[in-house]
């Protein structure tokens, strides 16, 4: 999807344009409504809460520090869907190789060099599978599930209203998350071997995880 115009068919140029002119009223409208500048604050505290890095930095820490056997199957899975995640979304960029929007502030240093393109987004993909996953997959208390998705849409749009990306490309990561979502029930792991990859990793021995012959 790349917007050189040797490369791009002209249907396609016309709907990324079309894209990138709708993503410029929606922010003019939004603009009209809240002071953007103002919550850019609460926007770039939204992009943290979703970043790549410090979920698998906070996920192998979370399930080395409560290694409980009942959350291991759950914490295995998570991995492996953030993992997908971002080959998913690395394949995507590197295949279509949209350029942000011209009044993206290159503000976040976690993505200044290493992910310059916009379809699709990232953290739209990441906060759907989140949700998705513990909606359909690993279901959480009921009272939480509402709470889960106001966050995960909240993300999404959050990368429209800083410039990170246009409308399409949020679009295509909420895609891409729940694809991403089904992918994982598909080779969802089971809870011995779940036990047993930790078991290889870990000094901790979890009950059910070794495998006698």
């Amino acid at each position: 999807m790349s917007e050189g115009k040797s490369r791009v068919p002209p249907a396609l140029q016309k709907i990324l344009k079309y894209d990138a002119y709708i993503t410029n009223e929606f922010l003019t409208w939004a603009n009209k409504i809240l002071d953007l500048d103002a919550y850019r604050v609460h926007c770039k505290a939204l992009e943290i809460s979703c970043h790549g890095i410090p979920w698998f930095a906070f996920w192998i820490a979370f399930s080395w520090l409560f290694n409980n056997p009942n959350l291991v199957q759950m914490q295995v899975n998570m991995l492996l869907g953030l993992t997908t995640d971002i080959i998913l979304v690395a394949v995507a960029k590197a295949y279509f190789r949209r350029k942000r929007p011209p009044k993206n502030i290159k503000d976040d240093p976690l993505a200044k060099y290493v992910d310059v393109f916009s379809f699709p987004s990232g953290h739209a993909s990441r906060a759907i599978f989140v949700a998705y996953f513990y909606t359909k997959l690993w279901p959480l208390n009921f009272l939480l599930i509402p709470f889960l998705w106001v966050w995960s849409i909240s993300v999404s749009v959050s990368r429209i209203l800083m410039n990170r990306h246009y409308i399409m490309d949020v679009l295509g990561g909420v895609v891409l998350g729940i694809f991403n979502g089904l992918l994982i029930d598909l080779l969802w792991v089971e809870d011995s071997t779940a036990k047993w990859l930790f078991n290889i990793i870990s000094d901790e021995k979890l009950d059910g995880g070794e495998y006698h012959v």
